[in-house]
């Protein structure tokens, strides 16, 4: 089989095989795995709206940063971005030194798809204030801060965390940056959408964006615009461009977040707000959304397209569906034209979603 047909039959896997159903209805009652099933009804369409003569172009940018036991997690969520993707790829992936040699040999192993390329960095700050910025919140997550400043050559970048599972094309996303006005740098989705739970207006202790902050686990950026544009601050009258403003505002607020870079970038945005583009919330589906009932009114709607693993729910039994997902992209094999390869482990575990941290659905003996 072709590379198309690959796509085609993965998206098709949670619906219907060779005559085999599957039967979801009681996991129609729990959040996370009711709106898994809704995009798997909705993405099956996908190839359709996409030009399969024509071979496109345009290279998409995606960078993640990686550190200390994130290999898995990285190369299934490079995976899953293979997967759903029309256009080429080019991976940015900054990792420890000590982690290049396993992603080499795992990405050249898939060199056989043609349709990726990769650079791997080393992890890298300011030579100065090098120590300060690798332990604000994790060890490296700051870097994704510096991307505007070490991609020179690069105009626009998704930047995603480890523990992001695509489940629509990366194209999709992408498409966003031509959705930005002449005055947005770069694109988040909320934090909450529900203020009673939120984090931000409930707790920091500095300013944030919009009414419950934003999540920069995935963040589109316009890097030409970014490295262009002076921002607005509240430490100086001047305005500060993105490589003068960063140490400054961790100076003055580093006793007061929490949550290191995305809080800095919350700051940033709350003085510059007109330069954010907002997506909603089914672009970056985490287990809030589904922890305390369902919140994210467009993953109802339209199912969910971007799952967020955070809280470490791919690896514990908390949230089972998220788990689920994730295990069945990172055992299938891009060798292995076998459908039931990735059809058996995931129905297997979405039906043990019966009784959840977050939710309780009637087992089919409860009825």
């Amino acid at each position: 089989l072709g590379r198309i047909e690959k796509v085609v039959i993965f998206c098709v896997f949670c619906i219907t095989t060779s005559g085999l159903e599957l039967h979801f209805l009681n996991m129609m009652e729990v959040p996370c795995c009711k709106h898994i099933l809704k995009l798997l009804e909705n993405v099956v369409f996908f190839p359709i709206r996409y030009s399969l003569k024509i071979q496109p172009v345009e290279k998409m940018h995606l960078a993640v940063v990686a550190c200390g036991e994130r290999l898995e997690e990285t190369m299934t969520m490079l995976k899953s971005a293979i997967i759903f993707s029309m256009k080429p790829l080019q991976f940015h992936i900054f990792a420890e030194d000590q982690l290049h040699q396993s992603f080499k040999d795992r990405l050249d192993s898939w060199s056989f798809l043609q349709t990726f390329n990769y650079t791997l960095y080393p992890i890298t700050f300011p030579s100065e204030n090098a120590a300060e910025w690798k332990k604000l919140f994790k060890p490296c997550a700051s870097q994704r801060l510096f991307l505007p400043l070490i991609l020179k050559e690069v105009d626009s970048l998704l930047y995603v965390d480890t523990d992001i599972l695509f489940l629509r094309p990366v194209d999709d996303i992408w498409s966003l940056l031509k959705k930005f006005n002449s005055t947005q740098i770069a694109a988040m989705a909320p934090e909450h959408e529900e203020p009673r739970i939120g984090w931000y207006n409930r707790f920091a202790r500095h300013p944030y964006y919009g009414k419950t902050g934003v999540n920069s686990g995935v963040m589109l950026m316009n890097m030409t615009r970014m490295r262009r544009k002076y921002f607005k601050n509240d430490m100086t009258t001047v305005r500060l461009q993105w490589g003068d403003i960063l140490m400054p505002l961790l100076k003055k607020y580093k006793l007061n977040i929490t949550w290191g870079d995305q809080d800095l970038l919350n700051i940033m945005f709350f003085h510059n707000p007109e330069s954010l583009f907002v997506f909603p919330c089914h672009w970056n589906y985490r287990p809030d959304h589904c922890i305390y009932g369902s919140n994210c009114q467009e993953a109802e709607e339209e199912g969910i397209f971007i799952l967020h693993g955070n809280r470490g729910v791919y690896h514990d039994d908390k949230q089972p569906a998220f788990r689920a997902v994730y295990e069945a992209l990172r055992n299938c094999s891009f060798e292995d034209d076998n459908i039931r390869s990735l059809l058996k482990p995931l129905e297997l575990e979405l039906q043990k979603t019966v009784h959840t941290y977050y939710r309780y659905a009637r087992s089919p003996k409860e009825k």
